[in-house]
């Protein structure tokens, strides 16, 4: 598996991106396998690291709106499942052009490809209990899943903080609002969110490492 992941990064490091689509799906989820100790992007209850190239263009309390300029990402943070340790088994989806389930040491998840509507593709990634769901071009799939791939797996909790928020009955409504384990073929309201109702957004802070 090392060998694989050695491999698939000296491709990018020697090529660049035009190689990515050259990549299977399943050589992409393996990008699960490589640890992540970047943040730069910080939330109440959690941070995450937000790659080069991408913006943050509406959040609310647990939900955020990004954007690399030619997508859209939608990701959600479940972390009422998170601080109860709420555990999952994917079944592998058969009417999915992708489906695959993601297990490394104690994390899990799964990642799907959906047909959409008008040639379009719905890619859902589900990891570390929270959920990135982006309706993409067949050409930009492998870009997208190795860029949400890079989010998810960055994410850091911070239990005090989501334990007082549950003791002040803050996450409640949380429980309800989006269904990380949801992966049906119906179209996600979460998708469909008018982004005229968030409101503004977040402090951003950026990582000083990645800054020339």
């Amino acid at each position: 598996m090392k060998k694989v992941l050695l491999i698939i990064g000296l491709i990018f490091l020697i090529t660049g991106c035009t190689n990515i689509n050259e990549l299977t799906y399943d050589e992409i989820i393996q990008n699960f396998g490589t640890e992540s100790s970047r943040t730069n992007t910080y939330r109440t209850g959690y941070k995450y690291y937000l790659p080069r190239g991408m913006q943050v263009n509406d959040s609310t309390l647990f939900n955020e709106i990004l954007d690399d300029g030619k997508n859209t990402y939608y990701l959600y943070v479940d972390v009422v499942s998170y601080i109860n340790q709420v555990k999952y088994d994917y079944e592998i989806n058969s009417d999915s052009i992708y489906s695959s389930g993601i297990t490394n040491g104690d994390y899990f998840g799964y990642a799907e490809i959906n047909l959409h509507e008008n040639d379009k593709y719905l890619v859902e990634i589900m990891y570390n209990y929270a959920k990135i769901e982006v309706i993409v071009d067949e050409a930009h799939i492998n870009e997208v899943m190795l860029s949400a791939i890079s989010i998810l797996k960055s994410i850091v909790y911070n239990n005090s903080v989501i334990t007082n928020l549950l003791e002040d009955n803050v996450l409640n409504f949380a429980e309800e609002e989006f269904d990380i384990f949801n992966n049906s073929n119906n179209d996600s309201d979460y998708i469909e969110v008018d982004t005229d109702d968030f409101g503004s957004v977040e402090e951003e802070i950026p990582d000083t490492d990645l800054l020339n």
